[in-house]
């Protein structure tokens, strides 16, 4: 009787082997899911969890650096506000569109002889520059009469000055890129179109400021042979239609402070000098085309005057430093008018910033005013005036209204600002405190 109970009591044996697959099964679960419940609460939870907690999240997000957070913040600002940082307040202008440029050109340079504007070099790309010129004519808004430029002649960064025929040409930089200066100097009669020689500078100069003031051509400043270090030497030649009359250079008094691209000007018989920079692009060492690598320059709006006594007087300086301004001026009614330029980097991006304003410097009272504003901020405006109406040309401008740094335009030709134009309103606002009768006035409207 015992055995048969056995036999049906043989079945229950197998059911620990199914309760231990059953226990392993209940244990992974329990694991699993208590690692969900860890992993959900944990600071360490993967990406997709923190979506849970959205409130939590931004201080995960904060900087772990004060620094970093710092530059952040600034950033951010300047790209609404300090992006245009050095923009001074400045009415707005009605500016006409005139006849394109042949050419575009950046760090040209021009000289106005009665109704024609005489426009020489310049870069067309980084890799490509002018040699020759082209003419503007005032009178039918047009453009012709190219001719070439000698062999032997700078490309960019030329001193020049002009007695009404003559023009005298003085050394600058040969080739594209951050190629070297030259110490040749040229004079073109602009009636016969012929360009003869003058004697050469003691040194090569990048950009030197250039006048001619009581019978000589005097040369200041501009950049050294590495393009970078500001000269300071002051020499002078003197000429008379077209020919030196002498056979060497002589050393004037230094001027205060040495540099490249600035304004110089011959009124009431004083010599002045006015804004630039200390320092300039150079070509990087090795580099077998010299190309062009940034350094820091510091640009200045301190104006010298030179008279009498030949001593330097400091006057007034501008509403701003502006560097890139050396044939962006034109002298109306004893004033100086400056368009353009460029002032000092972006203080975080350390980009360079260009200049949006037309500036007014009065010679008889010896105050600046800033009376208007250009279409667009530009640097080595090529500026002319005739007949009423203020003209410039060529340059380098802005990427926008809200970012004043200058478009990468060197290898796009397009990018160049190559368009004339001209201004009827800013005469009148010139004119309105200079006694200038009504008829002139009306004539304009």
């Amino acid at each position: 009787m015992a055995r048969p109970a056995a036999t049906a009591a043989a079945p229950k044996a197998p059911p620990p082997k199914h309760l231990i697959a059953l226990a392993v099964v209940a244990i992974l679960g329990l694991v699993l899911v208590a690692d969900f419940l860890w992993a959900s609460s944990s600071p360490a939870a993967p990406a997709w969890s923190s979506r849970i907690d959205l409130p939590g999240r931004p201080a995960a997000l904060v900087p772990p650096s004060g620094k970093k957070q710092t530059k952040e913040k600034i950033s951010i600002g300047s790209t609404d506000i300090n992006a245009t940082f050095a923009d001074l307040p400045a009415p707005e202008l009605q500016w006409e569109e005139m006849a394109e440029a042949p050419v575009p050109r950046l760090d040209g340079a021009a000289m106005q002889i009665k109704n024609l504007l005489y426009v020489f070099a310049g870069y067309g790309t980084i890799n490509h520059v002018h040699s020759h010129v082209d003419i503007y004519n005032f009178l039918d808004n047009t453009w012709g009469g190219r001719f070439d430029m000698p062999k032997e002649m700078a490309h960019s960064h030329l001193g020049m000055v002009t007695d009404g025929r003559y023009v005298y040409v003085v050394t600058g930089q040969y080739g594209p890129q951050c190629r070297g200066p030259t110490a040749r100097n040229f004079v073109l009669d602009t009636e016969t179109k012929e360009w003869h020689d003058l004697p050469p500078l003691p040194v090569p100069r990048y950009a030197p400021a250039t006048q001619l003031w009581r019978g000589r051509l005097h040369v200041m400043g501009g950049s050294k042979e590495d393009r970078h270090e500001p000269g300071l030497e002051h020499w002078s030649i003197a000429v008379k239609d077209g020919k030196a009359l002498e056979n060497e250079w002589r050393s004037e008094i230094p001027i205060p402070r040495g540099g490249p691209h600035r304004a110089c000007v011959v009124a009431n018989d004083k010599l002045l000098v006015i804004g630039g920079q200390e320092g300039d692009f150079m070509a990087k060492p090795g580099s077998p085309i010299f190309k062009c690598v940034r350094r820091s320059e510091v640009v200045y709006s301190n104006v010298y005057m030179l008279g009498d006594g030949m001593k330097w007087k400091e006057l007034p300086p501008m509403p701003k430093p502006d560097s890139h301004i050396e044939f962006a001026w034109v002298n109306v009614n004893n004033s100086l008018i400056i368009a353009g330029g460029t002032t000092e980097k972006h203080p975080i991006t350390k980009k360079m910033v260009l200049v949006g304003e037309v500036f007014r410097f009065n010679l008889n009272t010896l105050e600046w005013t800033v009376i208007g504003r250009l279409p667009f901020r530009i640097k080595t405006t090529l500026v002319g005036y005739w007949d009423g109406w203020l003209y410039f040309t060529s340059g380098q401008r802005d990427k926008g209204p809200k970012d004043p740094s200058p478009k990468k335009l060197y290898h796009r030709m397009t990018d160049f600002y190559t368009i004339l134009y001209r201004e009827s309103e800013i005469i009148d606002l010139l004119f309105s405190d200079w006694g200038v009768t009504d008829t002139f006035a009306l004539e304009l409207l």
